[in-house]
């Protein structure tokens, strides 16, 4: 049986921000009277325990133990996984969550302000660790960000972009990997060039050592199997703002898909968005080869690129991060006209996909045959990695959360 997958759309989610908007005013003013300290600082992620958020919050406590460090859990799932990682928690939205953000100097959040508390985050110094380098247009840049579905929904727009450009003047560090990337969310945040700093993305480190046998471990541990020495290949299509996920391959797909894993020793692995939708049920009653590899087995992918041999996705940043494992990557675009239109992109999809992207399973199909037989095409495949590589990420050593802490430690010290 599938786990239920979560659901988000910008409309609904606008409309509960609306709503909420005395509880801001209340938490504004909250924040007016109580003192925060530097020494102490809170973490969340909108995907859990992960991402840059919960390598920065390794590094600060083994480089300063005297600081206050507390992980703001959305649900007792995270607050068990904080324990088993030797992590203090609180779930973010009861009153203990509140008096520990309205308390930090800092806020580290990786989506949004309600990665902690929401009405207690506004005041602290607030590094926004943002999960992945960005392609299609998001926040200010996109019209789907101030969506609502409401009846004259579309008379409070202006207002609602207004009530974002003012949270994100809070915002005092956002990490980018390049100054390409860097420009992006500069104009996404609204935000100058101080306080966007291309220092590296935290949740990248991970990459930097390569480290495949490591992955492949934890990876077949995650799906409750031993490592038969399969070839793994990975689909992560995109989120599509509450939409079913187009590229759900056919019956008859499916079906040529099991033949091809078979023959080639190869294992698909189903990695739908933690917010995405849609229903795989028939790929995995139709080969064993077929596995779901969901937000409920594994919280955060990155760690596990270096396992991966093959990407497949379509507008998703995964393939920004999985380019630096050097690994091939296939793109498969079945809505590519219609989701251009609606979202928009910050480069033309023929460069981000290397002119490549194929419409439906039967392309992609033909993709994975000529890239076992004919070597050329291979290699043509194994250079667009690079590229994407080259071009969005400046630092590869490791060293990407130590520049984040060291930027964070210099800008608070004159703060009160």
């Amino acid at each position: 049986m599938l786990p239920r997958m979560a659901r988000f759309e910008f409309a609904t989610g606008n409309a509960r921000k609306l709503l909420a908007l005395p509880l801001y005013a209340l938490g504004a003013l909250a924040g007016l009277v109580v003192p925060r300290s530097r020494r102490r600082w809170v973490f969340g992620s909108g995907q859990g325990i992960g991402e840059g958020a919960l390598a920065l919050y390794r590094h600060a406590a083994e480089r300063d133990p005297a600081l206050r460090l507390d992980w703001l859990a959305r649900d007792r799932s995270d607050r068990d996984r904080a324990a088993e990682l030797g992590i203090a928690s609180v779930v973010k939205t009861g009153p203990r969550g509140l008096w520990r953000t309205l308390r930090a100097g800092v806020v580290v959040v990786t989506h949004g302000f309600g990665d902690v508390n929401r009405f207690g985050a506004r005041g602290g110094f607030l590094v926004q660790l943002w999960h992945g380098i960005p392609l299609k247009l998001i926040q200010l840049d996109s019209p789907a960000t101030t969506r609502l579905s409401f009846p004259g929904g579309w008379r409070l727009r202006p207002l609602l972009r207004r009530f974002y450009r003012r949270g994100y003047r809070a915002i005092g560090l956002l990490p980018a990997a390049s100054e390409l990337s860097a420009e992006r969310l500069r104009t996404a945040f609204g935000l100058t060039a101080d306080r966007v700093v291309v220092t590296g993305d935290p949740r990248d480190d991970v990459l930097s050592p390569g480290d495949p046998t490591g992955a492949r471990a934890a990876l077949f541990a995650a799906l409750g199997t031993a490592d038969d020495g399969s070839r793994v290949l990975l689909y992560a299509p995109t989120w599509r703002d509450g939409d079913p996920d187009p590229g759900v391959p056919s019956a008859r797909q499916w079906t040529s898909l099991a033949a091809y894993l078979e023959e080639s020793g190869s294992l698909l692995l189903l990695r739908p968005h933690p917010l995405g939708v849609g229903d795989y049920r028939d790929g995995l009653s139709a080969s064993p080869r077929i596995r779901l590899l969901g937000s409920d087995l594994v919280a955060e992918i990155t760690p596990l690129l270096p396992a991966v041999d093959l990407l497949i996705t379509d507008y998703s940043s995964i393939a920004f991060d999985f380019s630096l494992t050097g690994g091939p990557i296939l793109f498969l675009a079945p809505d590519e006209a219609a989701y251009v239109s609606s979202r928009g992109l910050y480069e033309p999809y023929r460069e981000f996909s290397g002119g490549r992207a194929v419409r439906d399973w039967d392309g992609l199909l033909g993709q994975l045959r000529r890239l076992d037989a004919d070597p050329s095409w291979a290699a043509e495949v194994a250079a667009h990695s690079e590229t994407l590589e080259q071009r969005h990420f400046r630092y590869t050593d490791g060293g990407n959360t130590g520049r984040v802490y060291a930027l964070v430690r210099a800008r608070i010290g004159g703060r009160r």
